[in-house]
């Protein structure tokens, strides 16, 4: 007899791109976390030994010669041995780069399977740096290097799409995207007879995407039985992704067990006991059956004598199948405050840096940037009062101000010591409500703030250019052209970037920080104003980091709003009853400078364009096609739509006006600073979102002239109804 009760292990671990010992460390704690948990089979990240992230790294022989040297040091290591292991490392075989999971057990490889379809849509890349197993369930012998083999005791292991079988069960793995294609290979697996599946992912974090991720997950063994342990990497690795966790165990589409999405625990590992006789009695449904005896898709079996479970076990009446919950999933504020508070600090531990500094505005995008750094604060505190270790560690090294070793009580104390806000006012441009804002927010976070006016630079530049050339450029409300409007909003954003960094790099010398450092700088433009390019080229938008920069305007305030409760916040009223202003413009007592009106539209319309262009991937044409039904002034109203109403006049103009600014700022994105990616329609040019930046002129193109023709098509049959 064997047993049917069984313990096993999944993990986040917060690994790091080429940090090879620090990554092995790290998957040898998380197997000991596991087996003291009892658990018999453990599953890691994706890609987990050399970290997901490394790009074009993963084109160089070191990587692949480095990962099987820690491979090797994990076989070798005896307090992994004693438990099924699924490791993730990048393999090459016969001149070809693989994206690998190894199935080890005692010190010995039992299998190497090579993912077979790879992740190529957004931000992923891997048809760039791997390729794909394309023969499935067949598999060929894969030549140890000498070091390994002597471990091995023999010079080749299977190499393919095969499973393991133990006394009592079978288990196969798959890979990240291999769960989200259309016939994925749980599938085949679930129906020859393979219990439980793991799958090994590097999935990041965006806004509203865990819902759906978990949906997919849930699916993969509500329809066909089964256990399902998913492992993903959380942290920043070194990209500009945050990954998000919430390692999870499914039994027939229930979730008994699930990780944190977002925390700064370097490992968590998380098990749960499961009971094969449930899966078994899942699968009695007769068209099940029918098909699982239909099913030609066979997979080769290695056999191990381990067992996954014991009679002993099922003989343990304290034992038993940990229980189905509710799977936790946060709303979109906690979201933005806990994705970008655990990447700021997860950024600045990595960076060796002494902390940040954010040019506060008075406006609601820089406030947004400042309370998400004071998030990230509250959440060092709370893990520091868990008795986090590494997190302990690195505060002590950089908040030294109050000297080594002490470490802050409040989240306040923490901010003053990593956290500088600048207000770079100038005298006829910046209002007393933005200079006050940005102080009353400094004081309620505890970040260091200095206050001060940019007039004398500005104007020093300003002569430079009246003295080389005899003109004198002036503002549109003093009578200036729109050039020289232009010019001087410009100078004043570009002298307030270079002060920024001037003061970053000096500040922590100047406030006496033991070793000096300096400060990375934040930006702040969020991802509509990137969208439209209303933004200065290299001035603050240029920063080091954007926390903000794929989130639009409305969940900003949606943010705002609910920190202004939940961190006590009250000052964050006033930001949000703010109208938004770049204050580039002197203010006068008919004119007071406005975003949404220098834009031409708002940002909710803005968000549409954004969401119509990317995700929906319509052009001009096929945009107006859309927005003319959507926003159409005659459509039926139903609960919940907010949608503008515009004739399809207004609707045309509206198109053609976002095409035509997005056209001539599109050169702004490849300069555009790397931005914590939160929205699938985020338009960075550097990863995600990748176009020409010199286009022809919108105004006068065939997708305009066809937006006319449609107009006129619409318009004469409006007119003929109204007849």
């Amino acid at each position: 007899m064997v047993g049917h009760l069984v313990t096993v292990a999944t993990c986040n671990l917060n690994q790091w791109v080429l940090d090879w010992e620090g990554n092995l460390k790290r998957i040898i704690e998380s197997i000991q976390i596991a087996k003291k948990a009892g658990a018999r089979l453990r599953v890691g990240p994706e890609l987990e030994i050399s970290g997901y992230s490394c790009l074009d790294h993963f084109h160089e022989l070191d990587v692949y010669t480095h990962s099987l040297e820690m491979l090797r040091r994990l076989l070798l290591d005896e307090t992994t041995h004693g438990i099924l292991l699924d490791v993730g490392l990048p393999i090459m075989h016969r001149n070809l780069r693989y994206n690998c999971r190894v199935i080890c057990l005692d010190g010995k490889i039992l299998l190497i399977r090579p993912k077979m379809w790879l992740a190529n849509d957004g931000n992923y890349r891997e048809m760039r740096h791997f390729t794909p197993w394309m023969r499935p369930r067949e598999t060929e012998l894969f030549h140890l290097p000498k070091d390994l083999a002597k471990i091995q005791g023999e010079t080749h292991v299977l190499f393919g799409d095969a499973v393991i079988s133990t006394p009592e069960t079978a288990f196969g793995a798959e890979t990240c995207e291999e769960l989200f294609t259309p016939k994925a290979p749980h599938i085949d697996m679930a129906l020859d007879g393979v219990e439980i599946i793991t799958n090994s992912s590097g999935s990041h974090f965006t806004l509203r995407k865990l819902d759906t991720r978990l949906q997919l997950i849930m699916e993969a063994t509500r329809k066909s039985g089964g256990i399902y342990l998913y492992a993903n990497q959380q942290g920043c690795d070194g990209e500009r992704l945050y990954f998000d966790g919430c390692a999870m165990i499914i039994v027939n589409g229930d979730v008994v067990a699930q990780g944190s999405q977002f925390s700064l625990n370097d490992i968590e590992v998380v098990t749960a006991t499961v009971d094969l006789e449930e899966v078994r009695s899942y699968r009695a449904a007769i068209s099940r059956g029918l098909q699982a005896a239909s099913n030609n898709a066979h997979y080769h079996r290695i056999e191990t004598l381990f067992e996954l479970s014991s009679e002993e076990d099922d003989a343990d009446i304290s034992k038993r199948p940990t229980l189905p919950i509710e799977p936790r999933i946060h709303s979109v504020e906690e979201e933005i405050a806990l994705s970008a508070g655990c990447y700021l600090w997860d950024y600045l531990r990595r960076s060796g840096t002494a902390g940040y500094l954010v040019p506060l505005s008075g406006g609601i995008d820089s406030c947004a940037t400042a309370t998400i750094v004071y998030s990230m604060c509250r959440i060092v505190l709370q893990a520091i009062e868990e008795g986090n270790p590494q997190v302990i560690e690195d505060v002590k090294r950089i908040a030294t101000y109050n000297g080594e070793g002490v470490l802050p009580k409040t989240p306040q104390e923490l901010c003053s010591q990593v956290f500088t806000t600048i207000y770079m006012g100038m005298k006829k441009q910046s209002s007393r409500e933005t200079r006050q804002r940005a102080k009353d927010l400094s004081e309620a976070i505890g970040s260091y703030h200095v206050n001060l006016d940019i007039d004398d630079v500005y104007e020093a530049q300003k002569k430079l250019v009246i003295n080389t050339i005899n003109f004198e450029p002036k503002f549109k409300v003093e009578g200036g052209t729109i050039q020289e409007n232009l010019t001087l909003q410009c100078l004043q954003a570009r002298i307030r970037m270079v002060t920024a960094y001037e003061f970053g790099q000096i500040l922590p010398t100047a406030r006496g920080r033991p070793g000096g450092g300096s400060l990375l700088v934040l930006g702040s433009a969020n991802v509509g104003e990137s969208l439209r390019g209303y933004l200065t080229k290299y001035d603050c938008s240029s920063a080091d980091i954007n926390p903000i920069g794929s989130i639009d305007k409305a969940d900003l305030k949606r943010f705002i709003g609910w920190a202004e409760k939940h961190f006590d916040l009250p000052c964050l009223h006033d930001f949000l009853t703010a109208v938004p202003t770049a204050e580039l413009e002197p203010i006068t007592e008919n004119y007071v400078q406005s975003d949404e009106a220098d834009m031409g539209m708002t940002y909710q319309e803005l968000t549409i364009f954004g969401r119509l262009r990317k995700l929906n991937k319509l052009g001009p044409y096929a945009m107006f096609q859309r927005l003319v039904h959507d926003w159409s002034v005659d459509r039926k109203r139903t609960p919940g739509d907010d949608a503008p109403a515009y004739t399809p006049a207004q609707v045309a103009e509206k198109v053609k006006r976002f095409y035509h600014f997005y056209a001539i700022n599109r050169h702004k994105m490849t300069t555009l600073t790397p931005a914590l990616h939160c929205n699938d329609y985020s338009p960075d040019d550097n990863r995600f979102d990748l176009r020409p930046f010199l286009y022809p002129p919108f105004w006068k193109s065939w997708s305009f002239k066809r937006i006319d023709m449609e107009l006129a098509r619409i318009e004469k049959k409006l007119a003929e109804k109204k007849d």
